[in-house]
């Protein structure tokens, strides 16, 4: 039989009194004493001491209903008024309900939005221009600088109203956080500037991987950038995750929240201050706070410079069999077949390879990176993107 209805209150009250006529005697053999377990023994002595002599008695049976149900009235109105106005979404016709009448009980725009989903009143959202997805699954590292993976934390306003963009680069084999800069805007320019000072105190990385968004990505063929097309001359394979799937950078997204917790909670009164902060958090994390994933010790006994140094130039990338190699001019575009197709302006005066797949299709690359597909139609060809 259930505990309430074999054990009355006064029973507790004996239990209670028991453990503190005796506080240092043997809990176990109290609890089995008076025909209960620990869990439950601990139960009422955490209720006693919360709640004094009340906390023993029966607790209140937990609600089978919801009293803050939207009532069947409402829900018709609201399902009417959308019929009215079929485009509206739920903020607007909220506003247009109480409006139209103002004694109504509204609910608020989520919940009106909760009830046009069960009814299927809700249109999916139109489809929109992505950046290409990655054209190969993401590869798992082992070693240091198998794989960086870089971001743009979340912007927030310092104290003086000057916004911080953090770039942050870390090692994702070692979790070493290589760079934390606080940045004005996420530009090509100064980013690539922090990747080049990276590079040359630590050496070049096999991957760097990174999100959807600017200047890491754009959304011409490839998704190539500026930047993403610097890494591919200096012989780096640039990653991207998948839109909306933040878990890809899983381990950079991790380091976020703690940076946040411990830099920016509250943000610093200026941006030099903020670096300051920066600075400080990067030496704990890297060189003495403890991390569960790498055995509690720090990321600096696991991470060691890359033994690929930072060359002078960039280079074009080269091609083998059984690539057919052409330049694309200066224009972007590339003459294949007695006709020019224009890829992009990023790839203007860079040699592309082209890998036969059959007669009247082939894949093409920019360096190690496929970018998307040469077809002939109809005795033309045109590119397909990924």
């Amino acid at each position: 039989m259930p505990w309430k209805e074999i054990r009355p209150v006064d029973e507790r009250v004996r239990f209670i009194a028991a453990l503190q006529e005796d506080p240092k005697g043997n809990f176990r053999r109290l609890c089995d004493r008076f025909g209960i377990s620990r869990a439950k023994g601990y139960k009422w002595v955490r209720r006693y001491n919360e709640l004094g002599p009340a906390g023993l008695e029966d607790q209140k049976p937990i609600a089978h209903s919801c009293p803050h149900r939207t009532a069947d009235a409402v829900v018709d109105r609201v399902l009417g008024m959308r019929k009215e106005h079929p485009f509206d979404g739920p903020r607007k016709l909220r506003v247009r309900l109480l409006d139209a009448e103002p004694g109504l009980a509204v609910p608020a725009a989520s919940t009106i939005g909760e009830i046009l989903d069960r009814h299927g009143l809700i249109r999916p959202r139109r489809a929109r221009l992505r950046v290409p997805p990655h054209p190969s699954p993401l590869e798992p590292c082992a070693w240091p600088n198998d794989l960086w993976c870089v971001d743009f934390k979340g912007h927030f306003a310092c104290g003086d109203g000057t916004r911080c963009y953090p770039l942050t680069i870390s090692d994702a084999a070692s979790r070493y956080l290589i760079k934390c800069e606080a940045m004005t805007e996420p530009r090509e320019g100064p980013t690539r500037m922090h990747f080049e000072r990276a590079f040359r105190e630590f050496g070049l990385p096999d991957r760097i991987r990174s999100d959807n968004g600017p200047p890491f990505a754009t959304k011409t063929l490839g998704g190539l950038s500026r930047l993403s097309v610097w890494w591919l001359q200096l012989g780096i394979v640039p990653e991207r995750i998948e839109p909306g799937q933040p878990q890809q950078n899983g381990r950079h997204e991790r380091m976020h929240r703690t940076l946040k917790e411990h830099t920016a909670n509250p943000p610093h009164p200026t941006l030099s201050d903020q670096q300051r902060a920066f600075d400080r958090f990067r030496r704990d994390y890297n060189d003495d706070r403890p991390h569960e994933a790498l055995g509690m010790t720090p990321p600096a006994a696991h991470y060691e410079p890359s033994l690929r140094p930072m060359p002078d130039r960039p280079r074009a990338p080269q091609y083998g069999d059984p690539f057919v190699v052409r330049q694309v001019d200066d224009h972007g575009r590339l003459n294949w077949q007695g006709a020019k197709v224009l890829l992009t302006r990023l790839l203007a005066e860079q040699p592309v390879g082209l890998k036969p797949l059959d007669n009247d299709e082939w894949e093409l690359f920019y360096g190690p990176l496929l970018i998307g597909y040469m077809l002939m139609r109809d005795g033309k060809p045109r590119v397909e993107p990924i």
